[in-house]
């Protein structure tokens, strides 16, 4: 009897999350391969979670509180879990990923797989329940690990820092080496545990990094040669954080892998070719960029998608190939 009651009620959170008049948001917890960046001077490295909400319409809401550094007993330590409780309505979705971090040695950040990560995200599972949400677990994403030997790493975000002349030579291989063990089966083993969705994150991203080989899988990352990229003049080897190539990549797979998860999401589902946003979330901050990136592709349709504010309607020849879609609340001056 209590499994029905269970089954029935999410079953109604499922049926009046997706009603007309009632936005459903996405929650996203975790460190900095998802979280939301400094855009300041330029700066290129964006996590996932700031690209999601490009590839789900305007019936879904993205809200990402992933931070640079976080793992899920900081998380929670620091207050920020109990700030997203504090949002969070029955039928919103909650995506929890850790394990970047959980592996450091600092006692503040570090957790034991098996053990105490392992209690933590039951945690986050059994309060966004408790709640009404519906919790999906993520394990982490791969490491760009292309390595003979893995050089040790024990802070990622000291690469955010971390010059090309910084960075060890590193003799590289045609594999991809794994990087996070037990940390990134757990999540996968408490889904399972607690009847939970969740998506292997780490495998998706595994596959990309590995199909794109140890060259080009670079242009996903903040790995620039020194006088390559003018806002990394000095060049950087970051194999952890994505650019916006990257962050994007990655979101598109991520919100095809949610949708084949919970297929109650696939219809809100959306793929413009370009994303204009003044928050950072898009590929460009300008209408005047991306209709420049528009006239250079090689499509005979591009679509551009604007996510908010108010703007200048661009002067198109009548059979220009580029095509507007205005979402978010943006406008037309």
């Amino acid at each position: 009897m209590k499994k029905l009651l269970v089954l029935a009620l999410t079953a109604l959170f499922v049926l009046t999350a997706f009603t007309p008049d009632k936005t459903t948001t996405i929650f996203i917890i975790g460190d900095s391969t998802a979280a939301n960046k400094d855009l300041s001077k330029g700066k290129l490295e964006r996590g996932w979670g700031m690209a999601l909400q490009c590839y789900f319409d305007d019936r879904i809401l993205v809200s990402n509180h992933a931070v640079n550094g976080r793992s899920s007993l900081s998380f929670i330590t620091e207050g920020r879990w109990d700030k997203v409780l504090s949002q969070l309505k029955p039928g919103d979705y909650v995506i929890i990923q850790f394990g970047h971090n959980d592996e450091k040695p600092q006692p503040a950040r570090h957790t034991e797989p098996g053990s105490t990560f392992d209690y933590n995200l039951s945690k986050y599972v059994r309060e966004t329940r408790e709640r009404g949400g519906i919790p999906v677990l993520m394990n982490c994403v791969a490491r760009r690990n292309f390595a003979k030997v893995t050089p040790k790493n024990d802070d990622d975000e000291k690469l955010r820092n971390t010059t090309f002349a910084d960075g060890a030579e590193v003799e590289e291989g045609d594999s991809l080496i794994d990087t996070h063990g037990l940390y990134r089966v757990a999540p996968r083993d408490v889904a399972q545990r607690m009847n939970c969705h969740f998506i292997d994150a780490n495998q998706i991203t595994s596959d990309m990094e590995q199909r794109l080989g140890r060259e080009a899988s670079k242009k996903l990352h903040m790995w620039y040669l020194p006088g390559t990229e003018p806002t990394e003049l000095e060049g950087k080897q970051d194999n952890t954080h994505y650019n916006i190539y990257g962050a994007h990549t990655v979101a598109r797979l991520l919100a095809d892998a949610l949708s084949a998860e919970i297929p109650v999401l696939a219809p809100y589902r959306c793929d413009a070719d370009i994303t204009v946003d003044q928050q950072g979330r898009g590929q460009f901050f300008t209408l005047a960029d991306a209709i420049a990136a528009a006239k250079a592709s090689s499509k005979d349709t591009v679509t551009i998608q604007i996510l908010g504010g108010e703007w200048e309607r661009p002067v198109l020849p009548k059979k220009s190939k580029i095509k507007f879609i205005l979402r978010q609340g943006a406008t037309w001056k």
